[in-house]
């Protein structure tokens, strides 16, 4: 039997036996619960089997769709503020990644470039399927094809994929989100193989011009793990029902199904104009997870952007010269 561990506002308990896990369970299902297994610690209130028959109820997720079985796979995060994960596969398990984030792999590993997701090739989809699933990523501004990368030979063998800037790379295991994760458009780094990356529509005109994230933001459905790429820090919150929280618009990560994406005005003239949080904040509502960074790349963009040496001038901090200054000291050519 499995060994459970709680945490309740950052105080944990455990170990704890199956029978008494259930029993704290029906207790107190606002927490988080972890056991051997799991690729992350998980809302109590997601985990079916800490459910049973009588007692307190606990709100059970969403069911995964009939059919959809991902590969599993093993994994590990390395470094800190420009990390990489590697996963290890059996033979005849594979991953799928983004195009272009492959750092190493195994010589048993084979390779192979595949029109949209990978999903539908798993499923025996037809050119039409494949298609649908290309047109799909494209729309979210990703490539069209991801790699799908398959053990072929015996014993373990590994991939590491790495992040494309300095953040965070966050696990998740969908069943444990009910099945469906809503991610920011180009967040996704690799995923067990059978994973369907496809695209979420903004129904609100307010939310797609100001959300952040546009009118597209990715949708990852099935029952595997999936990686998802966040600048700078990460932090994760639990939204009960009702419970709203305001997020600057491009640290909006990630967010379960069941919350509420909706943007609300910063405040008055003078907070628009000089408050420096633009006109609207991102209105997140619950009950549901969601994933939250400290540093979205178009705020790392815009700051390298503006200390970029561009024509007639220069923002050289402590130089009177300006453009010559760089020039002299060797930092730029003509």
């Amino acid at each position: 039997m499995h060994q459970w561990y709680f945490s309740y506002n950052g105080v944990q308990q455990g170990p704890l036996d199956h029978a008494a896990a259930v029993r704290q369970a029906q207790q107190d299902g606002n927490g988080y619960c972890w056991r051997a297994g799991f690729a992350e610690w998980v809302p109590i209130a997601h985990v079916a089997e800490l459910r049973q028959a009588g007692g307190q109820a606990i709100t059970a997720p969403p069911p995964v769709r009939a059919g959809q079985r991902a590969d599993e796979i093993d994994y590990t995060i390395f470094g800190s503020d420009m990390q990489f994960v590697e996963i290890e596969l059996d033979p005849g398990e594979s991953c799928v990644a983004e195009a272009g984030t492959l750092m190493y792999k195994d010589i048993a590993i084979r390779m192979e470039t595949v029109f949209g997701d990978g999903s539908q090739q798993a499923a025996g989809g037809g050119f039409l399927d494949k298609l649908v699933g290309a047109g799909k990523r494209l729309i979210t501004g990703e490539s069209l094809f991801t790699t799908v990368f398959t053990h072929g030979g015996s014993g373990k063998a590994r991939a590491a994929f790495a992040a494309p800037y300095p953040g965070t790379i966050i696990p998740m295991t969908l069943t444990n989100f009910g099945g469906t994760i809503i991610c920011q458009k180009d967040s996704f780094l690799a995923a067990a193989k059978g994973v369907q990356i496809g695209i979420f529509f903004q129904k609100k005109i307010l939310t797609g011009l100001f959300g952040g994230e546009g009118f597209i933001m990715q949708k990852l459905d099935g029952d595997g793990l999936v990686f998802v790429h966040a600048g700078g820090t990460v932090v994760e919150r639990e939204l009960q029902a009702g419970e709203t929280l305001h997020v600057d618009t491009g640290c909006v990560v990630a967010l379960t199904s069941s919350v509420h994406f909706d943007v609300e005005q910063v405040g008055g003239v003078k907070s628009i104009l000089f408050g420096g949080e633009g006109l609207f904040f991102a209105r997140l509502t619950g009950p549901g997870h969601v994933w939250l960074q400290s540093l979205p790349f178009s705020r790392l963009a815009g700051r390298m952007y503006a200390a970029a040496y561009q024509k007639g001038g220069s923002k050289d901090e402590g130089s009177i010269l300006g453009g010559l200054g760089g020039i002299i000291s060797g930092d730029r050519g003509f």
